[in-house]
């Protein structure tokens, strides 16, 4: 009975990296799904499934982990932070899945140059949080992985410059106010995808302080 209160290390981070995992399959998907709108080369309900489904696999991650917390009587880093990191890759799916239903709600027809930017910007970032939290257990990266945090903050702050200037021309053009609220929401909803990012970025950078 106490071996089960004292789990491997390794289960933690296991569970980490396959709820990351679903982070970047999701965020490639609606890159895709971006990439598709308007020209007919991709299948907008399938890629819509498609992120659904990666967000319910992420959804059975994070309960595993917390489930794991739980029952366990040691942890390889500190609890809160493993339980916040959680919370936070959960988070940037909740963001990616609402791009990609928002494509049905808003009836978005066709991308535009900054949505397909920032959907790039989007599986980029989330390219790297990926690589982040799979370095987690190898204190021999921990620089590599500072860095691969840096980059996201540096990604987020791209994003919010094409937001800004995507939402200027939405009300400075020729498009209707309907098109230009609508969209603006939806600009909104791509760059909530960089800010979970960052945020999870930042509770990886605390850990690696604490673990130094």
């Amino acid at each position: 009975m106490f071996s089960s209160l004292m789990p491997q290390r390794k289960e933690f981070y296991e569970l980490l990296a396959a709820h990351s995992d679903r982070v970047v399959a999701g965020a490639n998907a609606v890159l895709r799904l971006m990439n598709g709108l308007g020209n007919g080369t991709e299948d907008i309900p399938v890629l819509i499934a498609e992120v659904n489904l990666n967000e319910q696999a992420g959804d059975k991650f994070k309960y595993e982990l917390i489930q794991l917390l739980h029952r366990s009587f040691t942890t390889p880093i500190n609890r809160d932070q493993i339980h916040t990191l959680t919370i936070e890759l959960d988070l940037v799916l909740n963001a990616i899945q609402d791009v990609a239903n928002a494509v049905g709600m808003y009836n978005i027809r066709e991308s535009t140059v900054e949505a397909r930017e920032l959907a790039a910007l989007g599986a980029d970032a989330c390219m790297r949080l990926n690589r982040a939290v799979i370095a987690l257990p190898d204190k021999t990266h921990r620089d590599e992985t500072v860095d691969l945090c840096k980059e996201i903050d540096a990604i987020e702050s791209q994003a919010d410059r094409i937001q800004r200037k995507a939402i200027t021309a939405l009300f400075g053009g020729q498009a209707s106010v309907w098109t230009a609220l609508r969209m603006r929401e939806f600009y909104a909803l791509q760059e909530e995808v960089l800010d979970r990012c960052e945020d999870a970025a930042k509770t990886i950078e605390e850990i690696l302080i604490e673990n130094t």
